[in-house]
């Protein structure tokens, strides 16, 4: 693995402090995202339609950044693979299929799930050796682990639960764990995050179009009306912020760090599923909540703690 795929580990004392950040506004805007794709399927917008079009839109957004910091997406084979990997397992792949589950489980329930990753991306990165053991970031991946396990075994024991679509679900964050070993194994040779977010994105983009050849799938939007419109452009704004912080949070937290992603993004978006969308409380929810919690700062504590010692 070369220097530039190894999380980089920052000379000063406050070097937790950029991922950290990240880490909390990247998590914030998963769970907003969960409920505007809730919405969009009230308002009649299609699962592929919302997302393709806010990719689509997110892509210019970060391909106008690139621009400006003079940072382009580096055009190559080694780059073109990397682009398309990506967008398919951590991008058009995880979020059709979690958009797609969203009305028949709910926004809270996906919020929920998507705070699974951590477990898989931790063994993961521990049998690459991209990792080192670490006791205080185990107890934290377990403890956010056994909270998402709690609410989803609430979910499944539910009378009116839909087996079929749970499964569905609970399919997202396996490709997000993917997701965030690969883009830290294969990122390409002096890329800057501004620079691969949009590459990915236009990946994604392209894999989104295809799937528009099927039948039952369509990117249709309604344009005689403003609110599906306003609702993409809203999706977009959120889609930029929210990569383009997981690249710099890939570069600086590394992948485990990174699949912590999900679990903040439960610990909002389930509150705004519940109190501006009108959803019942997932069964389990103050326990599971918190053990997410504990697990988000034992991760972050265990991950200063070594920076400290690097130091």
């Amino acid at each position: 693995m070369n220097d530039a795929s190894k999380p980089r580990i920052l000379p000063n004392k406050n070097a937790w402090l950029i991922p950290f950040v990240c880490l909390l506004v990247g998590g914030a805007l998963i769970g907003i995202s969960t409920n505007l794709a809730k919405y969009a399927g009230e308002i009649g917008l299609t699962p592929l339609a919302f997302l393709f079009w806010s990719i689509t839109g997110a892509t210019i957004i970060l391909l106008l950044v690139a621009i400006i910091r003079k940072e382009l997406p580096p055009l190559n084979t080694r780059s073109f693979e990397y682009y398309f990997v990506a967008a398919l397992v951590s991008v058009a792949g995880s979020n059709l299929l979690l958009f797609s589950a969203i009305p028949h489980v709910g926004a809270g329930f996906v919020a929920l799930i998507i705070s699974l990753p951590p477990l898989l991306t931790y063994l993961g990165a521990l049998t690459l050796r991209m990792e080192r053991f670490n006791i205080i970031r185990a107890f934290g991946v377990a403890a956010a682990l056994t909270g998402a396990g709690v609410l989803a075994a609430r979910k499944f024991a539910a009378p009116d639960a839909s087996v079929f679509w749970i499964l569905i679900a609970l399919c997202g964050p396996v490709l997000l764990a993917i997701g965030n070993i690969y883009r830290t194994l294969r990122w390409p040779d002096k890329a800057s995050p501004s620079a691969l977010a949009p590459g990915m994105l236009i990946a994604a983009a392209l894999l989104l179009l295809g799937f528009s050849v099927l039948p039952n799938f369509s990117i249709t939007v309604p344009l005689g009306e403003w609110l599906p419109l306003g609702l993409i452009i809203i999706q977009a704004g959120v889609f930029a912020a929210q990569f383009l912080l997981l690249f710099v949070l890939q570069k600086t937290g590394g992948p485990v760090l990174l699949s912590l992603l999900g679990s903040v993004g439960a610990v909002v978006g389930v509150p705004v599923a519940i109190f501006l969308q009108g959803e019942s409380p997932p069964a389990g929810l103050f326990l599971g909540a918190s053990l997410i919690a504990l697990g988000v700062a034992l991760v972050t504590w265990g991950g200063v703690k070594m920076t400290a010692q690097k130091d």
